[in-house]
């Protein structure tokens, strides 16, 4: 059974597989640090975690969260950029962060002995960043040419018009970099007020895999928040994790067309509003996707690419948020195999809701443990993995129990999943010279 992480002051204490042990402890002002020593790793990975992503914005706010994953690394009062940079590039560690929808994460991985150095400088960041007038400007530049270069991408253009048009006027469907509009119209004060309202003590998980000892950790941060000055009351509970059970409501757009004459390429994508993070069903998700299009032998990947030869890239994805999700199919071809990609691609979804054989399922099964694993023999993705179970879950899956979920996927399981998003409504994005 999974363990529950409940929102109360005290230390708990897991066994892992292969003599992993997981400590979490809820800390002075509501900070929660979260644990896992891997024996004989020498390095570590370590996590600041923010339960605010771009859909936490105010309106005067928009844009803010990201330009805050930009701003903390321009220095502090103890730190300027360089000599943050420099910290990691000493050790020959390296450092970045990311902002998604519901959360950011400033993390950096380093060799063990370098821990006390990785979690002081990204502590300084988080608690004591400047936020300079000149910094703040020259930041602005640099993200509206970020902007600039993801809609130089049709892949990402795609994407991010898909999710616009599933979650249409709801704050799921906004950029999570912003737009030029909102980048250029914010105001230094307007992203030093949402700073201010979401980089608090209670609201702070700082996760730490590899070469780690608990207790040295739960020291340091306790050290690094009191010299930033964040108040650390005893008692203090963390603030709670997002309500998977509000109901969600959105516009939707059936079709987008964005003419880019210059491109070689049709990029192509439908998809429909899926799971929510937390559903039970998501192991049988994650099943339907692999078989679907989740490889080489997925559905997809075959039918499309190997036995037609219409396109390199084709495959498909899901990507959960609290109260719903999306999934996805894409492919890039030739803009006269458009339509026939396109038709393809949707008889392939639709094909699913018929059943899977036994052989389609335990290949999947095996792809996704396999993978699994595979992707958990670094410190980064275990890293990750405490975050999400402490933002998003509430509880921690041990590694063999999220695959004897897997394992329990039947092919009943599959088909229901899949007659569910056949029966949603799609929307559908093409980008290209004649979309």
């Amino acid at each position: 059974m999974p363990h529950p992480l409940p929102l109360t002051p005290g230390t708990l204490t897991f066994e892992q597989d292969h003599g992993a042990v997981i400590r979490r402890s809820v800390l002075p002002g509501g900070v929660r640090v979260f644990t896992e020593t891997i024996p004989g790793m020498r390095s570590a990975t370590i996590g600041a975690w923010v339960g605010v992503g771009s859909r936490d914005e105010a309106p005067q706010h928009g844009g803010s969260t990201h330009f805050l994953e930009h701003l903390l690394f321009k220095g502090t009062a103890r730190r300027s950029a360089l000599d943050i940079a420099e910290a990691f590039d000493r050790v020959g560690g390296d450092t970045n962060a990311l902002t998604g929808k519901e959360h950011t994460c400033y993390y950096a991985r380093v060799l063990d002995s370098d821990v006390p150095m990785a979690i002081d400088v990204i502590l300084d960041m988080v608690t004591s960043a400047r936020l300079d007038d000149d910094d703040f400007e020259l930041e602005r530049g640099v993200i509206l040419e970020e902007i600039a270069m993801n809609e130089d991408d049709p892949g990402d253009v795609a994407q991010e018009r898909l999710t616009e048009s599933l979650f249409l006027g709801h704050p799921l469907g906004r950029p999570i970099g912003g737009t030029p509009q909102l980048i250029e119209a914010v105001s230094r004060g307007a992203v030093w007020e949402h700073y201010g309202q979401h980089y608090v003590a209670a609201g702070l998980i700082v996760t730490a895999a590899g070469g780690v000892d608990h207790d040295v950790v739960c020291a340091l941060v306790s050290d690094a928040l009191a010299g930033g000055g964040w108040t650390l009351a005893e008692g203090a509970s963390p603030l709670p994790r997002r309500d998977s059970g509000t109901a969600f409501e959105a516009g939707f757009r059936e079709e987008v067309n964005i003419s880019r004459p210059a491109l070689e390429q049709t990029q192509l994508m439908f998809g429909v509003r899926s799971l929510k993070a937390t559903d039970d069903r998501r192991a049988a998700l994650g099943v339907y996707s692999a078989i679907l299009g989740g490889g080489m032998s997925s559905r997809l990947f075959q039918e499309i690419r190997e036995k037609r030869g219409l396109t390199y890239a084709v495959g498909s994805y899901g990507a959960p948020s609290t109260e719903t999700g999306v999934y996805a199919l894409y492919a890039a071809c030739a803009p006269s195999k458009a339509s026939e990609v396109e038709r393809l691609m949707l008889a392939e979804f639709e094909r699913m809701a018929e059943g899977v054989t036994q052989s389609e399922l335990d290949r999947a099964k095996g792809q996704i443990a396999g993978s699994t694993v595979l992707r958990l023999e670094d410190s980064y993705s275990r890293m990750s993995r405490l975050g999400k179970a402490e933002l998003v879950f509430g509880e921690l899956w041990s590694i063999g129990e999220s695959l004897d979920e897997v394992r329990k996927v039947t092919i009943d399981d599959v088909r229901a999943i899949a007659s569910d998003l056949a029966s949603q409504p799609r929307a559908t994005v093409r980008v290209g010279p004649r979309a």
